[in-house]
């Protein structure tokens, strides 16, 4: 998102009302992804860089804890059948 849309504007090219679409921009606002402005009648969204930095960070932490587990299990040698 390159600057901040209103809600028809983001729901214009979707194929869900702009009930649901609207739903979902509370949703990703509840979660601290977008802001949003009152621009006259409309509310307009934009995102929000501190929050997707916070769940970028989240998402590196646990791919990294993943990742470590899958090395760790990858290296141990097979165990024995009896």
């Amino acid at each position: 998102m390159e600057r901040p849309w209103s809600v028809s504007e983001l729901a214009r090219d979707l194929p869900v009302s702009r009930p649901a679409v609207s739903q979902h921009l509370k949703v990703l606002k509840d979660a601290g992804l977008v802001l949003d402005t009152r621009a006259g009648k409309q509310r307009v969204y934009r995102i929000d860089p501190a929050g997707l930095a916070a769940f970028r960070a989240e998402l590196d932490r646990i791919w990294d804890k993943t990742l470590t587990a899958y090395k760790s299990a990858v290296e141990q040698p097979p165990e024995e059948t009896k």
